[in-house]
């Protein structure tokens, strides 16, 4: 994704952004399953023609699949630089993201990490346009820890109230979807230890610059 953010500068569409972080996937030897990426004040997450112009916010959302095992990925970025409305908003959710992250350790309910992030978005000036979710991972993307009803996928929330375990895999993201700064996002995926948690993918988390690697 810091690949992908970094050689494109404005003026490119959504299609070719789409298309080089395929390609970078690849080329690391995981199979490509989806790209999910909006940028400026859509909420329009499909490639499109659409173009990443100065200015413009980009969420890029995408998951590699490595020996059959899918991966949840979502970091920001931005042509040019952020203001400190930007700032704050992106920072606001990382906080929600850490908060959620607390939790995660094997003998520790699934139901507190909802617990813990569920507050911070209530108390959110954003909260009419904010939502939290935390899912299992695995060979698909919403298996087993189930730890809500409310997500996109439906089923029952059959492991909120059961210990997570060692090796269990969990997707935590927070979603904003602002009237007027665009749809701003991160997501982690992450296994259980019997310590804690270890994030794969832990770079980027603020606000990516685009095009650093093809300026003068």
């Amino acid at each position: 994704m810091l690949e992908v953010i970094a050689s494109h500068g404005p003026g490119k569409t959504k299609q070719e952004i789409a298309e080089a972080l395929r390609v970078a996937e690849v080329k690391r030897g995981l199979t490509f399953e989806y790209c999910l990426l909006a940028c400026g004040a859509s909420h329009n997450r499909a490639p499109s023609v659409q173009r990443w112009e100065n200015g413009d916010v980009l969420s890029l959302d995408s998951g590699g699949n490595y020996h059959g095992y899918i991966g949840d990925l979502c970091r920001m970025a931005i042509q040019g630089e952020p203001d400190a409305e930007l700032e704050d908003l992106l920072g606001e959710i990382e906080q929600i993201q850490r908060a959620a992250m607390t939790p995660i350790k094997a003998g520790r309910m699934g139901a507190e990490i909802y617990a813990a992030a569920d507050p911070l978005v209530r108390a959110s000036k954003q909260h009419n346009h904010m939502h939290f979710l935390a899912h299992g991972m695995g060979l698909v993307s919403h298996e087993a820890p189930r730890l809500t009803h409310r997500g996109p996928v439906r089923y029952p929330a059959s492991d909120a109230d059961i210990p997570l375990e060692a090796g269990e895999v969990v997707s935590v993201e927070t979603t904003l979807l602002h009237p007027s700064r665009g749809f701003i996002k991160l997501e982690d995926t992450m296994v259980v230890t019997e310590t804690g948690h270890e994030i794969y993918g832990e770079g980027g988390r603020g606000w990516n610059r685009a095009g650093t690697a093809v300026r003068a």
